[in-house]
């Protein structure tokens, strides 16, 4: 073919950045690493923008999936994403595309207006935060390593969450009969269960004992499923203190005087920073 005459209008890389995670816990041909370390990052195309417009696939994570992998084309498979890079990645991709300001919805005794936020200061903040500490020491015969959740991971497990939200607002219809709404409560208890131990379950990437090791996925669950509960507090708790560790602390913000006419007292307000893909590429 030859050469397109308007190439030189076409995108160029608007940013580089590193991912928290260095390129590990990415599985082989997900990712195709780096040798400085650095990510070209594109800007979205108006294909991009329509594709986060349409509901179902951005229930399901595909139009996210098909954004990441388009925008930042060293990945060729955001499905396998690690949680720890995700919001890094998203939040290039806005930065890219719209620049370093966003407007975020501040809630203030039931009133909402916005606030604009640097998303250089959030990257900032992530990649100087993040750490992974894989090794749960649970006794002397026993230690449980522990991996990143993937995006495939985290948007699973959004859909079942959205899926037993709906059977509460059922649940909390006055018109319905009595015994319905404690047989879709406990569906809903169930459903709400089986997310939790599924975000353990896959968060274990091998187990070592005295007795053998095995990070064969069918051994883990039956581990997870009947393990005594001062072990399944351990690794819980362990995983508990490595999501707060990786997660975006709240901005703390001035309080202005239009603040304070609003109701807000003392001089800090902290503003908590939320990533959901159907508003946050807009």
């Amino acid at each position: 073919m030859s050469t397109n005459p308007l190439a030189f209008y076409m995108r160029q890389p608007k940013i580089y950045i590193r991912l928290p995670s260095n390129g590990n816990f990415w599985p082989k041909g997900s990712l195709e690493l780096s040798e400085t370390g650095e990510y070209a990052v594109y800007s979205m195309t108006a294909k991009d923008e329509l594709a986060l417009k349409v509901p179902d696939a951005l229930m399901n994570g595909q139009a996210v999936v098909d954004v990441m992998q388009h925008c930042i084309p060293a990945i060729k498979n955001a499905w396998e994403c690690p949680n720890i890079d995700l919001d890094v990645v998203l939040i290039a991709i806005r930065l890219a595309t719209y620049g370093e300001m966003m407007d975020t919805p501040i809630n203030v005794n039931e009133q909402e207006f916005e606030y604009r936020v640097d998303l250089r200061l959030l990257m900032d903040q992530l990649q100087s935060q993040i750490g992974w500490d894989p090794v749960i020491p649970i006794n002397d015969e026993l230690t449980v390593f522990v991996k990143p959740l993937t995006y495939k991971n985290v948007a699973q497990a959004a859909i079942q969450s959205f899926e037993t939200q709906k059977i509460m607002n059922i649940v909390n219809d006055e018109k319905m009969d009595e015994d319905k709404k404690i047989a879709l409560f406990k569906e809903s208890f169930a459903k709400i269960s089986s997310v939790t131990l599924s975000t353990i379950i896959d968060s274990i990437d091998r187990i070592e004992s005295a007795h053998g090791s095995t990070s064969d996925a069918a051994h883990i669950k039956e581990f997870v499923n009947n393990v005594d509960k001062e072990i399944y507090s351990k690794i819980e708790t362990h995983l508990f203190k490595l999501r707060e560790q990786n997660s975006i602390k709240p901005l703390r913000i001035a309080v202005t005087d239009e603040l304070k006419e609003k109701g807000v007292t003392g001089d800090v307000l902290e503003v908590p920073i939320t990533f959901d893909p159907s508003t946050f590429f807009v």
